[in-house]
């Protein structure tokens, strides 16, 4: 009989754009800690759903995030991987988990857009399951939308694990 105790579970949020490695670090730290990983992306793309079809991204969210819930009052880590580009969506996550008293990280990967490009070409050329292609053009009107995390913003998720992050 095992008679370490079982971690505490915590909601973890990966927050980056395109290519950013949230996928790669999200498939880590589920082996590592272990933690249920829930990937939008991942889920659309098996279903057969078009990735750009943001009324279906959205209701997938809003039911993984019911789930992550229940996960999480059941003792179990989870982690989102939604991109988590708006404020006020960290927020309503870090709030809502706190509500249940489970500690937050928010793990921001960032990296210049030309190192972006670069990882979207090369994840397109490999033309994994799920693999959309993004160029240039729509990751510059991503970048106008995404609203980086800020140092301020980051002191109000719990401490997390030293990690190697974009």
């Amino acid at each position: 009989m095992d008679a370490s105790p079982k971690p505490r579970p915590r909601l973890i949020l990966l927050c980056g754009l395109p290519g950013s490695g949230k996928t790669t670090l999200a498939k880590r730290l589920a082996r590592e800690i272990p933690a249920v990983r829930l990937c939008p992306d991942e889920w659309m793309a098996d279903l057969g759903i078009d990735l750009f079809d943001e009324r279906t991204r959205d209701r997938l969210e809003r039911r993984f995030w019911g789930h992550a819930q229940e996960l999480l009052r059941l003792g179990q880590t989870v982690i989102l991987e939604y991109g988590f580009w708006a404020r006020s969506e960290r927020d309503e996550k870090r709030l809502a988990a706190r509500e249940l008293g489970v500690p937050v990280e928010l793990h921001y990967l960032a990296a210049p857009i030309d190192e972006l490009c670069r990882r979207l070409e090369a994840r397109s050329r490999e033309g994994g399951p799920g693999t959309v292609p993004v160029s240039r053009e729509l990751l510059e009107e991503y970048v106008k939308l995404f609203q980086a995390p800020s140092d301020d913003e980051l002191g109000l998720f719990d401490e997390q694990p030293p990690c190697r992050h974009g």
